[in-house]
């Protein structure tokens, strides 16, 4: 009967006319951050300092000094190799949803003066996974910083290898790493920056391997999952055993950086690193 029907409380009345993704709630503190409010601080919580994804656009817009980013390899985009079912398609519609045509995006840059070359990853393309064309790129970019005797920074943020491309995802990993050990050859640094998530086979091959590898507060690096690890290794696993708190402490990173202080410390580095 209508006179015994519970009324809706204020909080759960839905509103048609409130647009969809204007708020966000920090899974760190439950703080509600409009989304503006949000973007004016770099998608950094101002109630408790979570930092919350931030795709290659705006990440490029932090470091780069201004008109300095010029984009390179901006057409490569995944085929289907394997034959994959449903993997065109896949790639299609991220391609249409995100603007981008794969999950890492490549140019030049000035950082406080100094020339780099940059490849930052975006996790909302495919998740960030590697694939052909991730590996191409980063090589691309990593061979045309020895070219100009540019620096070279590489922004990580990925769930790892591409399924849908089998070997040639891994072959990447050996790529990558081959291009920055000529980098080194060079004599021109390389400086690699962690974010959440980093893992699989972007942690495995060239996330790590900087002449200095710094992170963002809290992200999480690993390999595999933690239940993997632990029925891999049988050990009970310590709390945090991701975080790049827990990496800082066992020597895996050399320093944590808050979003706001990247592009300061990213300058002050390739001072000091390059001639």
């Amino acid at each position: 009967m209508g006179i015994f029907s519970k009324p809706l409380l204020r909080t759960q009345q839905k509103r048609d006319d409130m647009p969809e993704g204007l708020w966000s709630k920090c899974p760190d503190c439950g703080a509600m951050n409009h989304s503006l409010e949000l973007k004016q601080n770099h998608q950094v919580c101002p109630q408790c300092g979570h930092h919350f994804l931030l795709d290659s656009t705006d990440r490029i817009m932090l470091l780069a000094d201004p008109g300095t980013y010029e984009e390179t390899e901006g057409n490569l985009f995944s085929a289907n190799p394997l034959a994959f079912k449903g993997y065109e398609e896949k790639i299609s519609g991220l391609r249409e949803k995100t603007n981008m045509n794969d999950a890492v995006v490549t140019g030049r840059i000035s950082i406080a003066g100094k020339p780099a070359m940059i490849a930052v990853m975006d996790f909302k393309f495919f998740a960030g996974s590697m694939g052909s064309v991730v590996g191409e790129k980063i090589t691309r970019a990593i061979e045309l910083a020895i070219k100009e005797k540019r620096g070279m920074i590489i922004i990580s943020a990925s769930s790892g290898a591409r399924m849908q491309e089998g070997m040639l995802s891994l072959m990447q990993m050996a790529k990558t790493c081959g291009a920055l050990a000529r980098l080194g050859e060079a004599n021109l640094p390389y400086i690699s920056v962690l974010t959440h998530p980093t893992t699989g086979g972007v942690t495995a091959s060239f996330a790590t391997i900087g002449d200095i590898n710094i992170a963002e507060p809290k992200c999480m690096i690993g390999f595999a999952g933690p239940r993997v690890v632990k029925e891999t290794t049988h050990q009970n696993l310590p709390p945090g055993f991701q975080t790049a708190e827990f990496m800082l402490s066992h020597g895996l990173i050399d320093a944590i950086v808050p979003r706001h202080q990247m592009r300061e410390r990213l300058g002050k580095m390739l001072n000091f690193m390059m001639k």
